[in-house]
């Protein structure tokens, strides 16, 4: 199958989910009326059979537009109802992938903060926009770091995310707080204002030659849930505009 926009791989199936590798710049869910295609449309076509014969479509965890990687899908109520409770009781073991700038001077590290929308405690110029605040939602992160690099331009790590807690940009918002933000990212990489930017007008040399990369360099690698007595787990290895990074392409 192809990687453009519209197009996602199938990484495994049984009965009742449906684990695929969702690639950078595709939408998960529609946000208006008429807009881009999305992945939910993509699998909505995909399994018109199921839906014809009272199934449905349920993502079990979102992924935000840039970010690459393994989205969990449930093709009936009684798997979705299911597999969202194993979500929500931190039975989906799940981790990520991350290019990260600088190189963190411990191999492992966690990190414990409480993730709030920003504009819910302090001004934001940007709606989306989360920070650690004592008045948000519990949230954990473990990272481990898998491999350091420098090229010509900069030092940069691979590191290992897993996420304990499942907050809106809680990986992104967790390992900027220590000064290593996720290269590419345009919220909470070196200025918000990079995201204004790029809303303002696209890709341009200036934003990178900030950023680095046209996208936050950020995969959901993995993802594994008990299920009928059975452990299932799926992988998904970094996608190549990742690799060619590393590579220095």
């Amino acid at each position: 199958m192809s990687h453009d926009q519209a197009d996602f791989e199938i990484i495994g199936e049984t009965p009742d989910l449906i684990a695929v590798n969702k690639p950078a710049g595709l939408l998960v869910h529609p946000t208006k009326p008429g807009g881009p295609r999305t992945l939910w449309d993509a699998l909505k076509d995909l399994l018109g059979y199921e839906i014809a014969n009272g199934g449905q479509v349920s993502l079990i965890n979102r992924l935000d537009r840039e970010t690459s990687g393994l989205v969990l899908v449930a093709k009936n109520a009684t798997a979705a109802r299911r597999a969202a409770m194993a979500m929500q009781e931190g039975k989906i073991q799940k981790s990520y992938l991350a290019l990260v700038n600088g190189i963190p001077a411990m191999e492992e590290f966690s990190v414990n903060a409480p993730i709030i929308r920003q504009g819910e405690v302090a001004e934001t110029k940007i709606h989306l926009q989360r920070i650690i605040h004592p008045a948000g939602a519990e949230a954990l992160t473990h990272f481990k770091k898998l491999d350091q690099f420098e090229n010509t331009t900069l030092a940069f790590s691979l590191l290992e995310a897993r996420p304990v807690t499942g907050r809106t940009h809680q990986i992104r918002v967790h390992i900027a707080s220590l000064g290593h933000f996720v290269i590419g990212d345009k919220i909470y990489g070196p200025s918000e204002d990079l995201y204004l930017e790029f809303v303002k007008t696209g890709w341009t040399p200036a934003l990178s030659s900030r950023l680095h990369f046209p996208r936050h360099a950020l995969h959901s690698a993995s993802m594994s849930i008990e299920w009928d007595g059975h452990l299932l787990e799926w992988k998904c290895p970094l996608p190549r505009d990742m690799r060619d990074f590393i590579l220095g392409v």
